[in-house]
């Protein structure tokens, strides 16, 4: 996947009362993720992941890793305007990826089948070197109702 570091990104807004670990912004122990969508439907964050999320000191725990990677492209999805939950995920750790330091995190759909969206992601560090990258296909969802 190319990454696309130059364009021009829209913030991706949530619901006000969102709790969800990746991008809740009610969830005080959670990433709290922001999201933006690039021009070509990417969705894209910019974290600066702190300490608290390690595995090994100074880097990331592999499962942080990987809800960076399902979180970008569930978003990636959801700016397609369906909420879908992740029916299988592939992930590749490439280097090790630090703590406290800008990511960029880029998510998107490769291919849409009915309720079936498959798709990719990666993360980078700031000179664009891919750190981990994954593939995954989403099922659409039926939203949950509120009690």
């Amino acid at each position: 996947m190319q990454l696309h570091t130059h364009e021009q990104l829209t913030p991706f807004a949530h619901s006000t009362n969102n709790s969800c670990f990746g991008c809740g912004e009610s969830n005080a122990v959670g990433l709290r993720l922001e999201f933006s969508l690039a021009a070509d439907g990417a969705a894209v964050s910019l974290p600066v992941v702190p300490g608290n999320f390690e595995g090994h000191p100074g880097y990331l725990h592999g499962g942080i890793i990987a809800t960076l990677l399902d979180e970008a492209m569930s978003k990636a999805v959801r700016a397609l305007g369906e909420p879908a939950a992740t029916r299988k995920m592939e992930i590749e750790y490439l280097r090790p990826v630090p703590s406290g330091v800008r990511l960029r995190l880029e998510g998107r759909v490769v291919r849409s089948e009915g309720r079936k969206h498959w798709t990719e992601a990666v993360i980078a560090d700031v000179e664009e070197k891919e750190l981990a990258r994954s593939k995954g296909l989403f099922i659409e969802i039926q939203p949950k109702a509120q009690k």
